[in-house]
C-alpha cells in the first residue's frame, strides 16, 4: 500500500516499490526478497491483497437482503471506490497486465477477482451456470473498470450510471433465452415430422 503514491508517478518499478518500502520503515532489500527483484510479482500480490480488501469492505453489509443484481452492483462499486486515490496506480496495472510474459497473470487475476466477487454474492453454483455468470460478470466488470479509469463526474457518477445500465442489460438474457427456448418448444420435433413424412404412403 505504501508504494501506490510513487506508482503513481514512476509505474509499477523497483525503485516506486522501493520508496514504499522506505515510506514504511522497511527495509529496501525487502523488496528484492519479497517480489524477486519484478514488479510484476509486485501486482499480482496487490491485486490479491484488493480481493481480500473487498471482501473485509463489504464483510458487514447483509447481501442476502439484497436482489442479486444488487449485490453484484454493489461489490463492484466498492472494490472501485477504495482505488479512487489510486486510480493512475490502477490503470498503470492494468496496462501491464497486457504485456507479453503478464498478460496469462493478468488473466488469472482477473478471473480471481470476479469468482471471488460471485462467491461474495452467494453464488453457488457448479454447472454451466458458474461459467456464464462469470463470463458476463467480467465483461460487466472489466468495461465499467475502464470507464472509471477516465471518469472525471462528481463522485464517479457517472462511473456507477454505467455499472447500473451494463447490469440491467445482464439481465436481460436470462430471460430472452428463456423466451426463445419456450419458443422453440412450441416448434413440432423435425426428426418426427420427417419420420412422419416417410412413413406416409406413397
Amino acid at each position: 500500500m505504501a508504494a501506490l503514491p510513487h506508482v503513481i508517478f514512476d509505474g509499477w518499478t523497483i525503485r516506486a516499490l522501493k520508496l514504499g518500502a522506505k515510506d514504511a520503515g522497511s527495509e529496501e532489500t525487502l523488496v528484492d526478497i519479497l517480489f524477486s527483484g519484478e514488479p510484476r510479482s509486485a501486482v499480482r500480490h496487490w491485486l490479491d491483497l484488493a480481493d481480500r480488501m473487498m471482501l473485509e469492505d463489504i464483510a458487514e453489509v447483509d447481501l442476502e437482503a439484497m436482489r442479486i443484481r444488487d449485490r453484484i452492483a454493489f461489490i463492484v462499486r466498492t472494490r472501485l471506490q477504495r482505488w479512487i486515490p489510486y486510480r493512475e496506480a490502477v490503470r498503470r496495472a492494468v496496462a501491464l497486465s497486457l504485456m507479453p510474459g503478464f498478460a496469462e497473470d493478468g488473466m488469472a487475476a482477473g478471473y480471481s477477482t470476479i469468482d471471488t466477487m460471485w462467491r461474495a454474492a452467494g453464488d453457488q453454483s457448479t454447472d454451466y451456470n458458474y461459467y456464464t455468470k462469470r463470463g458476463l460478470l467480467a465483461a460487466v466488470y472489466t468495461s465499467t473498470l475502464l470507464v472509471w479509469l477516465d471518469d472525471k463526474s462528481d463522485g464517479c457518477s457517472n462511473t456507477w450510471a454505467f455499472l447500473d445500465r451494463r447490469i440491467a442489460n445482464v439481465m436481460r438474457i436470462p430471460k430472452a433465452q428463456a423466451r426463445i427456448r419456450k419458443a422453440v418448444d412450441r416448434f413440432p420435433n423435425p426428426i418426427e415430422m420427417l419420420c412422419r413424412v416417410l412413413k406416409k404412403p406413397a
